[in-house]
């Protein structure tokens, strides 16, 4: 039993990578900027959004990785018996 539930948190760490780091961060930040440029407001408040678009694609690896790790980790013990 405790090795189905290292199994299955493993499996949920890496779609939960897969959803923070490619569609919240990655498609999110190109929604972002694509967005900003479209609407014509404030000169100021677009750079600074689309400043924080394209953070939000240059962290993207970064914040998938350790979402997924978040889980892969533990459930790498549980599934393992270490």
């Amino acid at each position: 039993m405790k090795q189905l539930i290292g199994f299955l948190m493993i499996i949920i760490g890496i779609i939960l990578g897969l959803y923070v780091g490619v569609w919240l961060m990655f498609i999110g930040g190109i929604l972002q900027i694509i967005t900003e440029i479209s609407q014509l407001g404030t000169p100021l408040f677009e750079l600074i959004n689309i400043g924080f678009g394209i953070l939000r694609i240059m962290l993207a690896t970064i914040t998938g990785t350790i979402s997924s790790f978040l889980l892969i980790i533990p459930g790498m013990k549980m599934f393992l018996d270490l």
